[in-house]
C-alpha cells in the first residue's frame, strides 16, 4: 500500500465530514481515523498537505463554504474526476478496443490466437484447441477480447464506473495487481468449468472489482469506493439472469458465467484482504 502524509490533526470529536467529501470530489485520496485520542487526516501525495490545511483553515475561517447533499457535497468545483489520475483503467480499457478489434476487423482476425486462454486453429469449419504450456500470458489475455459492440460497450462503461473509483482510492500498482488476479482467477474458472473454448471479455474483471468495492469499504472506510445499491441490484440482477440463461435465450450469444462468478467471488476476498491490511495500517 502508498505511504499516506498527515495532513491535519484535530480534536477527535470535529466533524471532518464535510471536508473529507469535498476532498473525494476534488479526487484527492485520503484517509480519516483516530490516532492517540485525536482525529487524523492524511492524503497519499505529499505536496496536497500543504493544500489541504490552507482549505481547512479556510474553511473553518468561513472563506470557504461546504452543503452536504446526502453524501456529496456540493460546491463549485472542477469535475471531480480526472482521467490522468487513472492511467490503469484507462490502458485496460483501450486495450479491450484493441482486442475487440482482433474479432471485429478482418485483417487482424490471425492475431486473435495469441491472446486465447488455449491456443487454437480452425479445422473443417471448427476450432481445435491446442495446449498452452509455457504461454503464460494467456492467464491474463483473455480479458481484452471481445465478441461485439454491446459486448464492449458494457464492458467498458462498467470498468470505467467501477474501476476509476478503485484505483483512485487504491493506487496504480493496487489496481493493477487486482486486475492481473482477478482476469487470472475469472479465466481459469471459465477454462475448467467450461472446458477449451473461446472465450473471453472484461465482465469477470468488471464483477471482480464490484465485488472489491463492496466489500473493502466495509473495513477500510476510507475507501468510499462502495456502490449504490441500485448498481449492486441491477449487476447481481444481470448475473442472475446470466446463470439462470435468460440473457443467452434472448439472443445475447454464449455467457461467460464461470468468470463473472470465479471473479465476483475473487474480488470479494481481494477487498477483504486489502481492507484489512489497509485499515491496519493506518491505525
Amino acid at each position: 500500500m502508498s505511504e499516506f502524509h498527515t495532513a491535519l490533526s484535530v480534536d477527535v470529536e470535529e466533524d471532518l465530514l464535510p471536508l473529507s467529501a469535498l476532498l473525494q470530489q476534488r479526487g484527492v485520496i485520503h484517509r480519516v481515523f483516530e490516532e492517540g485520542g485525536r482525529q487524523v487526516l492524511s492524503v497519499q501525495q505529499a505536496g496536497q498537505v500543504g493544500q489541504v490545511q490552507a482549505l481547512y483553515r479556510a474553511w473553518r475561517a468561513g472563506d470557504v463554504t461546504i452543503e452536504l447533499a446526502g453524501e456529496v457535497a456540493r460546491v463549485p468545483l472542477a469535475p471531480a474526476l480526472n482521467w490522468r489520475k487513472v492511467p490503469v483503467t484507462l490502458v485496460l480499457i483501450a486495450l479491450s478496443v484493441i482486442g475487440f478489434l482482433l474479432f471485429y476487423l478482418p485483417a487482424l482476425n490471425p492475431y486473435l490466437g495469441l491472446f486465447t486462454f488455449s491456443p487454437f486453429a480452425i479445422v473443417d469449419g471448427r476450432p481445435l484447441f491446442g495446449s498452452a504450456a509455457g504461454q503464460y500470458w494467456r492467464l491474463v489475455t483473455p480479458a481484452f477480447l471481445h465478441f461485439g459492440w454491446l459486448h464492449i460497450v458494457f464492458n467498458s462503461l462498467w470498468l470505467w464506473e467501477l474501476g476509476s473509483k478503485v484505483e483512485r482510492a487504491t493506487g496504480h500498482l493496487n489496481m493493477f495487481g487486482l486486475f492481473l488476479v482477478i482476469a487470472l482467477v475469472s479465466n481459469a474458472s471459465q477454462y475448467f468449468i467450461g472446458g477449451p473454448s473461446l472465450f473471453g471479455g472484461m465482465s469477470g474483471v468488471v464483477y471482480g472489482l464490484l465485488g472489491f468495492s463492496w466489500v473493502a469499504p466495509l473495513l477500510q472506510p476510507a475507501w468510499r469506493i462502495r456502490p449504490s445499491p441500485a448498481i449492486m441490484l441491477f449487476m447481481v440482477g444481470w448475473l442472475v439472469a446470466c446463470l439462470l440463461g435468460v440473457v443467452e435465450g434472448l439472443g445475447f450469444g454464449a455467457i461467460a458465467n464461470a468468470a463473472h462468478l470465479g471473479g465476483l467471488v475473487c474480488g470479494a476476498v481481494l477487498g477483504g484482504l486489502l481492507g484489512t491490511v489497509s485499515r491496519g495500517r493506518a491505525v
